[in-house]
């Protein structure tokens, strides 16, 4: 239950703030006064109805404890408490999701990268739906796609595509989709009707910046080949692909794309990228060790979504929820459920391990 006395602080706070920034401050102090002011002012109006709910119903109360309240007016009160409970209630509930530890990557835009597993032909055109899902679910939320390097499956699909997905809170959205995702299904060329399992894993990475990872010259080795061989029409349109290697991870970047530049420039935003995803996973599995539970690890390795097609389910394995919109989910309009279910479920898990340090 939150204190009132954080609910007074996180009021007092922001008055503080609405002065400070009447005083005509400096530019700079400014900017940063407008930006707490602006983080705090989605909370802070909560809190205020929150304050006005709980008038309202300490006033309903004195109006019930007084013997010389009519019968009408006792009845009305009566009928409108249980409404303004559960709004206190709901209130609380907002303002202590609203004040959880944040995740400075939500706000960042995203590398997705989907890689056909096992089940041969089958994973690859499986690895295709999911892409395409997401694509699909981008456009529905306003996003940008934008295509990076695409390894084609022998029957279609994509043994591997990486792309960029840009936009407003994209990390936020689609950070719970990395894992291992199966499907069971008829395959096209199975003439026995036999449900085939296959599997594509995704990886939806925060894209870092510049000033989030530092790359030495030191520690790379860039290679320049000739590509060759068959590997989808990306492949065999250039005549020079960019290889560099991430001396101390071993990490190792390859693009193959047209010019030899914006190779050398997409790789070094993929190694960044992979670079400052592997710090936030250090950092979260210190911090899942030094509290014997693990929160949001993201985890690749796990299966954490089956999609059925002859029982037209979708199954999260994470949080026990099937729904039977498979091909809604598959076009994107029906992914929504699925990430608002797993968000919910994260914030529960970070609600109660706030509890328990109190």
């Amino acid at each position: 239950m939150l204190a009132q006395e954080k609910l007074d602080s996180l009021t007092t706070r922001f008055n503080g703030l609405e002065h400070a920034m009447a005083e005509n401050p400096d530019p700079e102090t400014y900017v940063r006064l407008s930006r707490e002011y602006a983080e705090m002012q989605p909370v802070v109006e909560k809190i205020r109805a929150l304050e006005a709910a709980r008038a309202d119903l300490s006033g309903l109360d004195e109006l019930l404890a007084d013997g010389e309240t009519d019968a009408e007016m006792r009845e009305l009160a009566e009928a409108e408490r249980p409404e303004l409970e559960e709004t206190v209630e709901r209130l609380l509930q907002e303002i202590q999701f609203a004040l959880l530890p944040k995740d400075v990557a939500d706000d960042k835009n995203v590398i997705i990268e989907v890689r056909a597993g096992t089940g041969g032909d089958e994973a690859a055109l499986f690895a295709g739906d999911l892409y395409r899902m997401y694509e699909r679910y981008a456009a529905l939320r306003g996003w940008k796609v934008e295509e990076m390097s695409a390894t084609e499956g022998e029957v279609g699909g994509y043994k591997e595509i990486i792309a960029t997905i840009t936009g407003a809170g994209v990390f936020a959205r689609l950070k719970f989709e990395s894992g291992v995702h199966r499907v069971q299904r008829v395959p096209a060329t199975e003439s026995g009707g036999r449900i085939h399992t296959s599997a594509a894993t995704v990886a939806v990475l925060p894209k870092a910046e510049d000033v989030d990872i530092e790359i030495r010259n030191e520690d790379i080795r860039i290679d320049t080949m000739r590509a060759s061989g068959a590997g989808g029409q990306h492949v065999n349109t250039t005549d020079s692909a960019v290889r560099i290697t991430h001396i101390p991870t071993g990490i190792v970047v390859v693009q193959a794309e047209k010019s030899q530049h914006q190779n050398r420039a997409r790789a070094m935003e993929i190694l960044r990228t992979r670079l400052f995803d592997m710090e936030r996973q250090k950092a979260a599995d210190e911090r899942a060790e030094a509290r014997r539970v693990q929160v949001g690890s993201g985890d690749r390795s796990e299966r954490i979504r089956t999609y059925n097609f002859p029982q037209g389910r979708v199954t999260d394995h994470r949080i026990g929820l099937t729904l039977y919109k498979l091909n809604e989910i598959l076009i994107g309009e029906g992914l929504d459920e699925l990430i608002d279910a797993l968000i919910t479920d994260h914030q529960a898990t970070l609600l109660a391990a706030v509890e328990e340090d109190a």
